[in-house]
């Protein structure tokens, strides 16, 4: 069992993404009793390379449906000539590409997809693991490349790995599962789940998910959200473009602030100084921890995109940034959904107010006094925009197109 670390992604990743992937790698090897081969380079380099020097009749990924990796995996395939390159894992429930309308058009609307998805159906998870001992050992294969487990560039606030991952959703399902449909919009009370980072790095299989949910209120609400995260992937699949530019091209003409100001507002909104307590102690707990709330992720982009009128491409970078979870498609289509550009968007006159978002799911105050403790002290920055007057300019803007 091989990975191979590639230069171009650790160049691209963040430091809390290639700390949870280390610490993961490393939890992995012990599994496979020091077993996991570990190579750094190119992988239409180094899988030829490795393939030819323990005469594998075939390699078997995983597969990755992101544009990157796509485009890699045509490369190394490519590149190992005779020597199939088979996909033989989705890191989904069902994997991009497999819903389709029945004229084999790609869905666009998330409700019609969701109801084919469940008609589709996925397999029960797999009964066991592979057992180290029926791993080759790469100590026997010469000029392997082999390094040690890079060490991880930051501390995380959780633990990476299978174990990990496995107790916190057995902790998840006894403690919060049941609360999580009427719940999982308030971010004092956190009964989410915090998997995302799990599943983004393969520490556990949506499979393993779905078989604890039931048929609860809570259970088929958490269905519902693996659901989109399979939509997501589908549609950056079908619109690999939607990546980093608007699905509806439509809104390539909308007018967007870049000037010294807009750089000053994205540096507030960076350091949670807007002077919007829930705006600002989203901000801060992604700052300090690597995660935000969902309900709060959708405040913080509809702030920048709509109060601030900042492309929205610069929030997902900042995000991808930050986050330990940082999955592609997840994180850049849910900007494009606060941002109305993207396929199933959120309309363009729906523009969230911060103050009345913290009323409704923060009414205690509760998240933002853990994360804004100087919500009530004298330097706490005054607001940096009206938003009334923002939501008007917005829609104007907006109806320009």
């Amino acid at each position: 069992m091989c990975f191979v670390v590639d230069p171009r992604l650790e160049r691209s990743s963040g430091e809390r993404r290639l700390a949870f992937l280390f610490d993961s790698l490393r939890e992995l090897d012990a599994k496979l009793d020091g077993k996991l081969l570990i190579v750094r380079g190119r992988p239409d380099e180094e899988i030829p390379r490795l393939a030819k020097a323990v005469d594998a009749e075939a390699v078997h990924i995983s597969g990755d449906f992101t544009p990157f990796g796509r485009r890699r995996d045509e490369a190394v395939a490519e590149a190992l000539g005779d020597v199939p390159l088979e996909a033989t894992g989705s890191p989904y429930l069902v994997s991009p590409g497999r819903i389709t309308k029945d004229d084999g058009e790609p869905y666009k609307v998330f409700t019609p997809y969701f109801r084919r998805w469940r008609e589709h159906g996925w397999r029960q998870p797999a009964d066991s693991s592979i057992p180290g001992s029926a791993v080759l050992d790469p100590s026997g294969v010469k000029k392997s490349g082999r390094i040690k487990t890079p060490k991880a560039p930051t501390t995380l606030s959780f633990p990476a790995g299978e174990d990990a991952a496995l107790a916190r959703w057995a902790e998840f399902v006894d403690d919060d599962l049941a609360d999580y449909d009427t719940g999982r919009n308030d971010p004092a009370a956190d009964v989410t789940s915090r998997m995302s980072a799990y599943l983004k790095y393969g520490n556990i299989h949506p499979r393993t998910l779905a078989a604890d949910l039931g048929r609860s209120a809570g259970g088929q609400a958490y269905l519902r959200e693996l659901a989109f995260r399979d939509f997501y992937a589908d549609v950056l699949f079908h619109w690999p473009h939607s990546l980093w530019h608007n699905w509806n091209r439509q809104f390539d003409d909308i007018e967007l602030d870049t000037d010294d100001e807009a750089y000053e507002r994205f540096e507030a909104w960076k350091a949670g100084r807007t002077g919007f307590p829930l705006v600002d102690a989203g901000m801060r707990q992604l700052a300090e921890t690597g995660w935000m709330h969902n309900r709060v992720r959708m405040v913080t982009a509809s702030f920048l995109v709509k109060d601030l009128h900042l492309p929205w491409w610069w929030g997902a970078e900042w995000f991808l940034e930050q986050l330990v979870d940082g999955d592609m498609a997840s994180n850049n289509h849910g900007w494009q959904w606060a941002a109305g550009t993207g396929t199933d968007a959120a309309p363009y006159f729906r523009v969230f107010n911060p103050e009345a978002q913290a009323k409704k799911f923060d009414p205690e105050g509760e998240y933002v006094r853990r994360w804004v403790g100087d919500v009530d002290a004298d330097d706490y920055p005054e607001p940096i925009v009206d938003h009334k007057a923002e939501r008007e300019e917005a829609l104007r803007r907006f109806g320009q197109i």
